[in-house]
């Protein structure tokens, strides 16, 4: 039976194959070339919904009342680095996934979480962990679309032709 934690889990799971799809058969040099004005990358962005996944789950696991925003981590947060390989970074947010998965087996989506205070926000505030998890999926999916942008001006390939293919239909 379908409950609130098992249709967020499955939201999260849909979400990171339409990222996933963005990814798909690209080279290290791929991942790291820039096709718009803007900055990001695949890998960039790759290694954003990892980091951000994990953080969130663990600011829900440690419910840590003084916490504080990491602003040191804050500059390499969409930067693919040099030591890191596409392969590498999936096997990575397969390991973050299975996390979340396992967490939202029990999770009480009520529970109270306390938002680490950052610069832009100083006063401490908490959010429901429903919201926090809510909040992991707006990132991977808007973060699908930034990168299903960056791909297509890259080869050409994009996330719906990819799914329809699959389901034997074409464009």
């Amino acid at each position: 039976m379908a409950t609130e934690n098992t249709d967020i889990e499955k939201m999260l799971a849909e979400q990171r194959a339409n990222f996933l799809i963005t990814v798909r058969g690209l080279s290290e040099e791929q991942a790291h070339t820039r096709t718009t004005a803007s900055e990001l990358t695949l890998g960039g962005l790759l290694h954003h919904v990892i980091s951000n996944e994990r953080h969130w789950m663990k600011v829900i696991a440690e419910l840590d009342d003084t916490a504080e925003f990491d602003m040191e981590s804050a500059g390499g947060e969409y930067v693919m680095a040099e030591n890191e390989t596409v392969a590498g970074l999936i096997a990575e947010w397969e390991e973050v996934a299975r996390s979340t998965s396992a967490a939202l087996e029990t999770l009480d989506l009520d529970l109270s979480v306390p938002v680490p205070t950052a610069p832009w926000a100083p006063e401490r505030i908490w959010q429901s962990a429903r919201f926090t998890v809510l909040h992991i999926l707006r990132e991977i999916s808007q973060h699908a679309g930034h990168a299903d942008i960056i791909r297509e001006e890259l080869d050409g390939a994009n996330t719906t032709q990819t799914w329809a293919a699959a389901a034997g239909m074409s464009f």
